[in-house]
């Protein structure tokens, strides 16, 4: 059995010990209290996770290589056609 100074630093430590221990228990339910009020004030005002927003942004990017894509089809075939026209469409007819 301790006595005299050894056994009051030993006391004091169990009880930094202790402390600590509780202030990193208040840490952890500080930290979930204010996430969940975050999530909540998130929610109210109709803010998306990033998940959707990069979700969402890759259809677009998808959606605008594909109009590119057919704008350059319809470009192909406008002058195919302006081509064929050409011809039939001279006021003498050959």
């Amino acid at each position: 059995m301790s006595t005299g100074p050894n056994r009051i630093l030993d006391e004091f430590a169990k009880l930094m010990t202790d402390a600590a221990g509780a202030a990193q228990g208040v840490r952890r339910e500080v930290e979930t209290a204010f996430r969940g009020q975050a999530e909540k004030i998130l929610n109210t005002m109709d803010v998306v996770q990033r998940e959707e927003f990069e979700a969402v942004r890759d259809m677009a990017v998808k959606a605008r290589a594909e109009n590119k894509a057919l704008a350059a089809r319809l470009e192909a075939l406008e002058a195919r056609l302006a081509g064929a026209e050409s011809p039939a469409a001279s006021p003498d007819g050959k």
